[in-house]
């Protein structure tokens, strides 16, 4: 009787012991597929950047002449008055007529209002304003000019002078310049981190182009909806690009 159970018990430790080693094995597998599995989809996502320095090459100019006389017809004949003599001034600073662009005469009533700020029915006279604009690639003769046209102010000409804005007009051509140079910036950044851990970089996963950044010279200024100064001539232009790698 003893002997039997000995031997069944002996009988049965083979059996156990092959499943124990298999079951071993298996779970060696799986956690290398695992890993592998995961180590496959690893991926890495880096942000690169390019900065350029550029200088406005085209400049607009914006002014507004402006008259107001009790009768209409007086209105009128002051603005034209006024608007030949600013004609005057620009062909004196060497500004081409093709340069200089008069937009439509808006014409307004100016009406009487009392002390609690309600209409009175009276008419006050007519208001007429001519709006202009110089659109110029003679960046700084059009700046001074700027300044200057304080001048006629001195001659009886009601002129209201907007600060010059300052445009570069080969944006088109150096924001895909400035992607590349980002894309190349943000794939050495990932290539770095790639090595420092010990894989490699793979493919690209997933490419995403930021906004650009069009700031004055040295500011630090960022928008999430991207920037575009005008207020000066010299500025800086950042791009940014976002991409994720595989790790091989």
């Amino acid at each position: 009787m003893s002997d039997r159970n000995t031997s069944n018990h002996s009988g049965l430790t083979p059996g156990l012991g092959a499943v124990a080693v298999a079951i071993v094995i298996a779970s060696i597998l799986l956690g290398n597929a695992l890993v592998r599995m995961k180590r496959v989809g690893d991926t890495i996502s880096v942000t690169g950047s390019a900065k350029r320095e550029i200088v406005s090459d085209m400049v607009i100019w914006r002014a507004t002449i402006t008259a107001q006389r009790p009768t209409m017809r007086d209105a009128y004949s002051e603005i034209k008055t006024q608007t030949e003599r600013v004609k005057k001034f620009l062909a004196d600073n060497r500004v081409p007529e093709s340069e200089i662009t008069f937009r439509a005469l808006q014409t307004s009533q100016v009406d009487e209002y009392n002390e609690r700020g309600m209409q009175t029915g009276r008419i006050l006279g007519y208001r007429m304003d001519q709006p202009l604009e110089v659109h110029s690639s003679r960046v700084d003769s059009i700046t001074a000019l700027s300044v200057r046209v304080g001048d006629l102010a001195g001659e009886g000409i009601t002129l209201w002078s907007s600060p010059p804005e300052y445009l570069f007009t080969g944006l088109s051509e150096l924001r895909i310049e400035m992607l590349g140079e980002a894309t190349k910036d943000a794939t050495a950044r990932a290539k770095q981190i790639a090595e420092a851990s010990g894989g490699k970089l793979g493919t690209v996963r997933n490419a995403r182009m930021g906004v650009f950044q069009i700031t004055p010279r040295n500011s630090t200024d960022v928008s999430d909806w991207g920037i575009y100064d005008t207020s000066t001539k010299e500025k800086d232009i950042t791009a940014v690009v976002r991409l994720s790698y595989s790790l091989k």
